[in-house]
Parts: C-alpha cells; sequence; structure tokens
C-alpha cells in the first residue's frame, strides 16, 4: 500500500541551455559553410519570423528557433554597443 502521508517528486532532467551568442555563432557559421550571406539571412529571420531564412544545415534552424527572436536582436544589439565602446 502507497504511503499517502508523503509528497512524491519527479525530476526531469532539464536539457542545457544554449546560450544565444553559441546559437548565434553556430547558425553564422552554418549559413556561411552553405554559401549564404549569415548577416541577410539572420535579418530576414529576425524581421519575419520565417524560419525557411536559416538553412537547416548542422541543426541550425532548430537551433535558432530555440531563442525568442527579441533575444537575438538584444544580444546583437549589446555586442554592437559593448564593441563601439558606447559604455
Amino acid at each position: 500500500m502507497q504511503d499517502l502521508g508523503s509528497t512524491q517528486y519527479f525530476k526531469v532532467e532539464a536539457e542545457p541551455e544554449t546560450g544565444v551568442k553559441v546559437v548565434l555563432s553556430a547558425v553564422f557559421e552554418a549559413l556561411k559553410e552553405k554559401g549564404y550571406n549569415p548577416v541577410n539571412q539572420i535579418v530576414g529571420y529576425i524581421m519575419s519570423g520565417d524560419p525557411t531564412y536559416i538553412t537547416s544545415y548542422k541543426n541550425a534552424r532548430s537551433l535558432i528557433m530555440k531563442i525568442e527572436r527579441d533575444e537575438l536582436v538584444e544580444e546583437l544589439f549589446r555586442e554592437y554597443i559593448k564593441n563601439n565602446k558606447w559604455i
């Protein structure tokens, strides 16, 4: 008979977090390897939300779709600001 006085718990191992920088880098390289202009393709994806702007080569499309588009813009802008020493 089960002990109904105790709480059971179930633990699911979370997928390892994939950082935005890591995803952008992997997607950039995959697009470049396939002969696409990575900047144009990533901008097309961010602006439209259409994942077909990103190649499925090396799982790039699946990777980028795990990141919200606003997070991509935020990371790109953060790096732009940092590289231009605005802060």
